[in-house]
């Protein structure tokens, strides 16, 4: 499972207040609504957290010196793009109320 890019641009990194009764509607139920995004939000983490990892592990090297380990800003730019991603429980809420996420009861 991969996390689009485009969509994660367009999700707004800011908190911002949402509708109590609009999340219950979805499904019925307040704390199931929350459940989904909860499920969702820590899928979307762990997949960032792989991303994030595979992309940092190309400049590690077995031999650091303390010139490589200040000179490296492409890592250092790796990082910020991630930190300056919206929280996944962000995303994930976003892509609840855009009915980009499936779930079923059982």
């Amino acid at each position: 499972m991969s996390i689009n890019k485009k969509t994660l641009s367009s999700v707004n990194p800011l908190v911002e207040t949402r509708d109590v009764v609009a999340i219950k509607n979805k499904t019925g139920n307040l704390y199931e609504s929350i459940t989904v995004i909860a499920r969702r939000a820590n899928q979307i983490s762990v997949v960032m957290k792989e991303e994030l990892h595979k992309k940092l592990d190309e400049f590690t090297s077995h031999t650091d010196s303390l010139e490589e380990i200040h000179e490296n800003k492409e890592q250092i730019e790796i990082s910020r793009i991630y930190e300056r991603m919206a929280n996944p429980a962000l995303q994930a809420v976003n892509e609840f109320f855009d009915d980009k996420i499936y779930y079923r009861k059982k």
